[in-house]
């Protein structure tokens, strides 16, 4: 039986750390589902197509054991409906991690077949958040290597004339 995960998100934009937790969540399932949230409160930048694409972008080199998708509604529920039982978020600093527990407990008291695995991103990443990229660029400073490179010209197209990406 496959081991399938979930890695639920906003990803507006996807960042090197989120493609870091990716990379290393296939170590240890046999599948990540990276699921797009909508997220109007959040006002992305990005649209949920627009942020699937560049997604797909960014993990192309890794393969059919990565899927890239929308999806709305409970978590828990599109957990079960995709066949998986995990739920895989990433916690930077200390401030991530009363968020994400309340999260990953409610979610454990609507479905007790659903496990939340924490991971921490790789130490160059620890800082980096979609809102901080957004944010930097912007304001013109340089995200290259803060993103994926294909990420970049997507930032410099909708902020553009500041955002300053090689």
């Amino acid at each position: 039986m496959a081991r399938i995960a979930v890695y639920p998100g906003t990803f507006d934009p996807i960042t090197n750390g989120h493609v870091d937790l990716i990379k290393r969540s296939l170590t240890l399932f046999d599948k990540v589902i990276v699921s797009v949230a909508p997220n109007a409160r959040k006002e992305p930048l990005f649209s949920a197509g627009e942020r699937v694409k560049m997604i797909r972008e960014a993990t192309a080199d890794l393969g059919e054991r990565v899927e890239v998708e929308i999806f709305e509604g409970l978590l828990v529920e599109h957990v079960k409906r995709k066949g998986a039982s995990v739920v895989v978020r990433g916690l930077r600093a200390v401030s991530d991690f009363e968020f994400e527990l309340q999260m990953a407990l409610m979610n454990r008291r609507l479905s007790h077949q659903v496990e939340t695995v924490f991971m921490m991103p790789s130490e160059e990443y620890s800082y980096t958040s979609s809102t901080v990229i957004k944010e930097v660029a912007a304001l013109g400073g340089d995200v290259s290597g803060l993103v994926p490179d294909c990420i970049l010209p997507y930032l410099k197209k909708l902020l553009a004339p500041k955002c300053r990406v090689k």
